[in-house]
């Protein structure tokens, strides 16, 4: 059977895409294990390619893996070479407004309007409705004069924020780093306000029919990736310093930011 590899998640740029082909054809290659990059553009629903029966290395965000969206088996999670990951597979969500915008903090956006991506998304749903627990109070339990969903990409969040459709919305940190350093223009007229706490970075899965001989073998060569002589260049393309063994278990803290708001009655961020 034909397993493919995909990096929809963090193909922020063509340039991001062929750096991550690059990345997983030479794990593939170290791991014996055949891939084939097959491309998976915006926006075609990404629950359907993670249902897929022949995934052999898939990124997949850590909630929709926790909710059992679909069964599949992590294999490993990326390390960002970002100051905020402290070297471990981790990420968070950066609020951002306009830089021109007269929000200095996430308080003042408060009232106007503010956008998520899908519902299992964690980074531009389930992170940015933990976040907005601490400020509901009993008097002000919705916080946003309007908010719009189903926005589906981080890419539309932050279309959405710079062309004045949102005044603010969440955007996965890692993500955040990748489109600074291919499209800086994009970001430049941008500001975080505030950044969502840390949470597990999205894995790398495959699906439930990837032999297990190979599925061994796929997480030892991410676990042993920064340390070949191929690395270096493809580390610094993708703004990671290495990978992470991961098991679904992992993934287990968003289903707590999930059953937080779930109890204090904000299924929804508003």
């Amino acid at each position: 059977m034909r397993f493919i590899a995909n990096a929809r998640m963090y193909a922020v740029a063509p340039e991001a895409e062929a750096a991550w082909r690059a990345m997983l054809a030479r794990i593939g290659e170290d791991a014996g294990v055949a891939l084939d990059y097959e491309a998976y553009p915006a926006p075609q629903p990404l629950e359907d390619l993670w249902r897929r029966p022949d995934l052999g290395c898939v990124f997949m965000c850590g909630y929709p893996i926790a909710l059992r969206i679909a069964e599949v088996t992590p294999l490993a999670a990326p390390i960002p070479a970002a100051a905020w990951a402290g070297g471990q597979p981790v990420y968070r969500s950066d609020l951002i407004v306009r830089a021109d915008s007269p929000f200095r903090t996430l308080e003042d956006t408060f009232g106007h309007r503010a956008g998520w991506t899908v519902t299992h998304s964690h980074s531009g749903f389930n992170a940015f409705r933990h976040h907005l627990l601490r400020y509901r109070t009993a008097g002000r339990p919705a916080l946003y004069g309007e908010m719009k969903g189903e926005l589906v990409t981080a890419r539309r969040v932050l279309d959405a924020v710079r062309e004045g459709e949102i005044d603010v919305g969440p955007l996965d940190a890692y993500w955040h780093v990748l489109i600074a350093k291919y499209r800086p223009d994009l970001v430049a007229g941008l500001r975080v306000v505030e950044s969502t706490d840390l949470a597990p970075a999205p894995a790398l899965v495959a699906s439930p029919g990837l032999p297990a001989g190979a599925v061994d073998r796929l997480r030892g060569a991410f676990a042993a990736a920064a340390g070949q002589a191929w690395f270096a260049p493809l580390g610094e393309a993708l703004a990671i310093t290495g990978f992470a063994r991961v098991t679904r278990g992992d993934f287990n803290e968003t289903l707590r930011w999930h059953a937080a708001a779930k109890a204090a009655g904000f299924p929804f961020p508003e």
